[in-house]
């Protein structure tokens, strides 16, 4: 069998593919695996550290600003589209896939377009309570349409073809053991602190994190701290932390990264997570039930990085905090005060693992067989 995994911009895009795919390696050892994602996307760091064959194309995004500087851009994504198209005709030609499954970024949009088009089964994963615009451009065309929640089937035209999956993890995240983490980690009896806002990070919230710096050393350094800045604030943030006067150097406690590529690892190790609210963070937050406090992106669609937070906090899974009011010490105190609360976090793991989907990857590797035999 071979199949195409589509994705690309962020690791809440492709860390869901990768996980279907090390499950089919697994249990399908004669399958052809290829990715295909952007070139200049996460995905050329992700997949090929999992060992998987990376093909990339040049594809662009749509500004929905209508301002000249927007239409222009939106001009030149058309064009850069047409492009990723043919190079999408000539990966099939090459590839020859049975079936196609797509998770998400402006990336999947191309191979899942053609590989239609052209008769291939193909499956696209949403894993927001809201389609994003590649799955709606794409939905029509698809055999499969895999969700993350229940509550989504209504918002397709077709809910027969809409599958519940859940969101798939890797399998780290649901088997590495706490005791056997912290050990990994060289960790003190001190609780572990781990915070990033995505794999490109956001520059306020990253500013906010600064001051929790200042804060927690302030206050003995009562924890260890990790931090990953994404890769847009790696540019700037450890000559900012250093111009609010901690020298990091000083303070091997706190831990500043661009990216973590462990995060089963950590958030095993964790006794907190702060983070955003993106469906695929969430879901690995769930996976390993680790106590969270959510600050979802306010600049996220459909604002669905609060619905989807909202329905950890409605479980009793999380703290959410919007991030308009993380001003001051709010969000250090918030941390603070759940880390002095072994009883309200122990409530949370337990609600955490009441979420959890842990057979998604599974179920997706059902539906990628169901769609290869269709042929």
């Amino acid at each position: 069998m071979n199949v195409i995994f589509t994705c690309g911009g962020t690791g809440g895009h492709i860390n869901p593919a990768i996980a279907v795919a090390k499950l089919l390696r697994e249990r399908s050892p004669n399958s052809n695996i290829l990715f295909v994602g952007a070139d200049d996307g996460m995905e050329t760091k992700l997949v090929p550290r999992e060992g998987f064959e990376l093909r990339t194309l040049t594809i662009s995004n749509f500004q929905r600003k209508l301002t000249p500087q927007g239409i222009a851009h939106n001009f030149r994504t058309i064009r850069t589209i047409r492009r990723a198209l043919q190079r999408a005709d000539d990966i099939i030609d090459q590839f020859k896939p049975d079936v196609i499954l797509g998770t998400g970024g402006y990336a999947s949009f191309p191979m899942l377009r053609q590989g239609a088009r052209r008769h291939i089964p193909t499956a696209v994963h949403e894993s927001n309570a809201v389609p994003g615009l590649t799955t709606k451009m794409v939905a029509k065309g698809a055999e499969r349409i895999l969700v993350n929640f229940e509550e989504s089937r209504e918002q397709y035209e077709n809910p027969e073809r809409v599958v519940v999956t859940g969101m798939p993890v890797r399998p780290e995240f649901l088997y590495t053991t706490r005791e056997a983490a912290r050990e990994a980690l060289g960790l003190d009896n001190r609780p572990l602190v781990v915070s990033c806002w995505g794999s490109l990070g956001a520059r306020e919230m990253n500013k906010k994190i600064t001051d929790f710096f200042v804060r927690e050393i302030a206050d003995g350094e009562p924890w260890n701290h990790i931090h990953a800045t994404g890769s847009f604030g790696w540019r700037w943030m450890p000559q900012y932390v250093k111009e609010a006067g901690v020298d990091l150097s000083e303070h091997p406690s706190i831990d500043l990264r661009e990216y973590i590529y462990d995060m089963p690892l950590l958030m095993a190790a964790a006794d907190l997570v702060i983070c955003r609210g993106g469906a695929a963070t969430i879901s690995e937050v769930a996976a390993s039930a680790t106590p969270c406090i959510i600050v979802p992106s306010p600049n996220a669609t459909n604002n669905h990085q609060e619905k989807n937070a909202r329905l950890l906090e409605g479980r009793g899974a999380a703290e959410v905090l919007l991030e308009r009011d993380c001003y001051g010490g709010r969000l250090y105190e918030t941390a603070r005060k759940l880390l002095e609360d072994q009883e309200r976090r122990s409530a949370m793991r337990s609600a955490l693992r009441q979420v959890a989907v842990v057979d998604a990857a599974e179920q997706i590797y059902g539906v990628l067989l169901e769609l290869a035999k269709s042929q």
